[in-house]
């Protein structure tokens, strides 16, 4: 399993934020509150401040995917250096109409940008190793990220390979049952915690299919499953959910994923966009 890649630490911490136990939202609040600082501090030192175990510490650097907090540190230091400007401004209800708008758009701009920065080259190519490969490609998803599957099976659709997605929680866990070595099982889910989603993820490798998960978290039920993950970076507001915001985020890089395969796999996604565009072409007036 490729592990995510370890930097950007205020953007993890705050889109991960409403999901931390107490005493990690104490971390979380101390080391944005001493971001500048933090290099110059110990591990112990966190601890005795905020009156809590070393130990405490030491897991919330590796639920936000750094091996410790030595790593962590490290991460930070070079973010202080070349700090990402915050666009997040929270939404009032004195805005106007046309405030609330500019605001919303600035927080997908920050969930993309701050999505395509914690990309490694390491994950994108394992990835589309196992795209380029498969022979069959299964997207799942729940609820809103239903959505997202359905919008990747229209995508890999016009390249040429077998590409499914289904909506139906019966379904979904019939066709995991069916998948073979030879296929690939694409999982988007925003906590990585769906309890149908983790079912899927199982059976896929039961079977000894490939399994790639698009999510939010770095630390999750899901990505202990899965051969490798890509992940979204989102922040909450009170008007809107961080799951909506990386709706936003997840669905660039599924096209992301079909440029690429569009690209190595040229001729065979050429021919089959001109078919689906001469199909499509008759249902117009």
């Amino acid at each position: 399993m490729i592990e995510a890649p370890a930097k950007h630490v205020i953007s993890r911490i705050r889109s991960s934020y409403n999901h931390f136990s107490e005493k990690e939202k104490l971390i979380a609040d101390y080391i944005i509150e001493n971001r500048e600082e933090m290099v110059h501090y110990t591990i112990n030192q966190i601890a005795d401040d905020l009156t809590i175990a070393e130990a405490t510490v030491f897991r919330f650097c590796k639920r936000l995917g750094f091996k410790g907090f030595q790593a962590l540190k490290i991460a930070l230091a070079s973010e202080t250096t070349n700090p990402i400007e915050d666009f997040h401004e929270t939404i009032t209800p004195e805005d106007n109409d046309l405030e609330i708008t500019e605001k919303i758009f600035q927080a997908n701009i920050r969930a993309l940008e701050s999505t395509r920065e914690i990309q490694s080259r390491e994950t994108i190519d394992k990835v589309m190793e196992y795209l380029v490969e498969a022979k069959r490609i299964f997207f799942y998803g729940g609820g809103g990220s239903g959505v997202l599957a359905q919008d990747a099976q229209h995508k890999f659709i016009r390249t040429g390979v077998e590409a499914h997605a289904y909506q139906d929680s019966h379904l979904q866990l019939m066709t995991a049952t069916q998948l073979q070595e030879k296929d690939v099982c694409v999982i988007i889910s925003h906590t990585g915690a769906n309890k149908d989603m983790l079912d899927i993820a199982e059976e896929a490798k039961k079977n000894g299919a490939k399994t790639i998960a698009i999510t939010n978290f770095a630390k999750s039920p899901l990505t202990k499953l899965v051969d490798v993950s890509l992940y979204t970076v989102a922040q909450e507001t009170e008007y809107r959910s961080e799951s909506l915001a990386s709706r936003i985020a997840a669905l660039s890089l599924i096209d992301s994923l079909f440029v690429n395969y569009s690209v190595k796999r040229k001729e065979q996604s050429q021919k089959a966009t001109k078919k689906v565009r001469e199909a499509i072409s008759r249902k117009r007036m």
